[in-house]
């Protein structure tokens, strides 16, 4: 066992630790909080008086079984470049091959993973990460500083176009590209700042940001955040054809469509503890929710990735199977293009959110199963939600907002979406009919879903499914940010900007909770989405899956499961 040299407590620690037994911050903000800052979880939960709570993270487990296949029902799709990713169901199949360095487990504390620890100054603006040894690449390399200076420069190069350009937005400068928009606007460009990243050693990474930022830890686990090998791009930048990991386990088959199967290395290559299973198979059953549950109650698969809420009475009649229900920040919003007509209008947008009702679209689209939500994409159960005071439907008041902005006699939408989800079209049908008060006939384009995500970003009413954040910040970065890649609603408000900026910087609870309750107001009144609720998730498996807790995020980590 290698020792390690202690560390030093960040200045912030002792503060907080009395916020805590003073009773003036909760023990979950203070667990997120301190972890944050570099302390250890086992560390941070005795502090705080608590046992250590499972977070679905690989763990040596003594009783759990070695070998067997564990087959999941799930979408198999493709899967060329990491930093681009942009379903849960892409980081999923190659979540096993490729990791973080972090890792963000259900208990929403953040730990290290590929880093083995890291240490931030007091302004929260240097970050020092430092890599574990002895991590092999299965291409036989050792995983080192290099790797980690690439990819960071890979994920901010604009070129790229991932969505950790806008999670990353301290390392980041803007620049005018000498081009202007439609209105006359310049057009700006994000790329690293110059001497952002840094390496320190070969087993030492520095971030230099310009702007103080608590979250960096949470944001490395991102999705698209996954570590890959140095020479990712000579290789050909696709992940499929050359999947090179530091993970527990190879890619051996592969067929968008239809099939993903991955086999364990061997243990003596693999710097973690031994993973159980010896297979994963990852098997696609197409669109219909139905065919997955048809493969779960035939026991051809032993989980199904996602259960739909519509599917519960289903599946609660089949007594080999196991439903795990997760509340999460998981959610879908009907957002307007601020840059289109009619919604560069703000009080067409305002009388489209008037017209929701979010309670009983959650009783009619999710049988209840959920919170409402309040049109700015901040959950109650992440940690830096502010409370605000609570929204009502007015149609009288979307009609006199309407007539305002020239449409007396009301006003006629097309709004796009896909039909992968059932709940979405469920939903959509119900706001259609809450529109028809205000004079809004809401017409409703339902395409595939594949056809849908082609366009997502690009029609001017679209509804967009968002998947889970541990941190209410980390979705503004990347949804609403001015000019990120997956800005879509192309939403730029310097003032909001700003605050998230604050809010961001804040150490302590109470005043980042003020901060985010600016950002809040800021983008709620600016009407960019009409929000109906968040939504419990589901998954499903049998009873002879053993070790499986289900993240809210539907990430997998199937490294600590058994086959029972």
């Amino acid at each position: 066992m290698r020792w390690h040299r202690p560390r030093a407590l960040h200045p912030a620690v002792p503060a907080l630790q009395a916020q805590l037994h003073a009773g003036q911050l909760d023990r979950r903000a203070f667990l997120r909080t301190i972890t944050l800052l570099g302390v250890r979880a086992s560390v941070a939960y005795a502090m705080a008086g608590l046992l250590p709570t499972r977070t679905g993270m690989a763990q040596a487990q003594s009783k759990g079984n070695m070998g067997g296949n564990l087959r999941c029902s799930m979408r198999v799709k493709p899967m060329p470049d990491p930093a681009i990713f942009d379903w849960g169901e892409k980081s999923n199949q190659a979540r096993h091959i490729l990791e973080y360095l972090t890792i963000t487990g259900r208990d929403n504390i953040t730990r290290p993973y590929l880093a083995e620890s890291w240490e931030v100054s007091a302004d929260l603006k240097v970050w020092t990460f430092k890599l574990r040894q002895g991590v092999r690449w299965s291409n036989g390399d050792i995983l080192n500083a290099d790797d980690v200076v690439y990819n960071f420069t890979r994920w901010l190069d604009p070129r790229i176009g991932s969505s950790n350009l806008g999670l990353f937005d301290a390392m980041v400068s803007t620049s005018d590209t000498g081009r202007k928009e439609k209105d006359g606007q310049p057009i700006l460009s994000k790329s690293l700042t110059t001497g952002a990243v840094e390496k320190i050693d070969e087993a030492t990474v520095r971030l230099h940001l310009n702007r103080p930022v608590l979250a960096i830890p949470e944001n490395l686990y991102h999705y698209p955040c996954a570590i890959v090998h140095r020479r990712f791009d000579d290789m050909g930048a696709d992940f499929s054809k050359h999947p090179i990991g530091t993970g527990a386990y190879r890619l051996q088959t592969f067929v968008v469509g239809e099939k993903c199967v991955l086999t364990k290395r061997p243990a003596s290559e693999y710097w973690g503890p031994e993973a159980y299973l010896e297979s994963i198979t990852y098997v696609d059953h197409g669109d219909d929710p139905a065919a997955h549950l048809a493969a779960l109650a035939s026991r051809q698969v032993d989980m199904v990735h996602e259960v739909g809420v519509e599917s519960l009475p289903t599946i609660a009649r089949l007594p080999h199977v196991v439903v795990q229900e997760v509340i999460t920040s998981q959610t879908g919003v009907a957002r307007m293009q601020v840059t289109q007509k009619p919604f560069d209008d703000l009080r067409v947008r305002q009388a489209v959110q008037l017209c929701v009702d979010q309670r009983r679209l959650l009783d009619l689209a999710h049988r209840g199963k959920g919170e409402p939500a309040e049109h700015h994409h901040v959950a109650a159960s992440q940690p830096d939600y502010a409370p605000l005071p609570p929204l009502r439907q007015d149609h009288a008041r979307a009609r006199q907002l309407l007539a305002e902005a020239g449409y007396p006699n009301g006003l006629t939408l097309s709004l796009a979406l896909g039909a992968a989800d059932t709940w979405h079209v469920t939903l959509v049908q119900a706001f259609k009919e809450m529109c028809a008060p205000a004079g809004i006939t809401l017409q409703l384009n339902v395409m595939p879903g594949p056809s849908y995500w082609e366009v997502w970003d690009k029609v001017p009413f679209g509804f967009t499914g968002w998947t889970h954040r541990p941190l209410g910040v980390m979705t503004l970065e990347l949804g609403y940010r001015s000019g990120v890649p997956w800005n879509e609603s192309k939403y730029a408000n310097p003032a909001f900007d700003h605050a998230l900026d604050l809010a961001a910087a804040t150490l302590d609870v109470q005043e980042r909770r003020k901060h985010m309750a600016s950002v809040q107001r800021i983008l709620q009144h600016d009407a960019v989405i009409a929000q109906p609720f968040w939504r419990s998730i589901f998954s499903a498996t049998t009873r002879q899956v053993q070790g499986y807790a289900t993240h809210p995020s539907l990430y997998h980590h199937f490294n600590g499961v058994w086959l029972g």
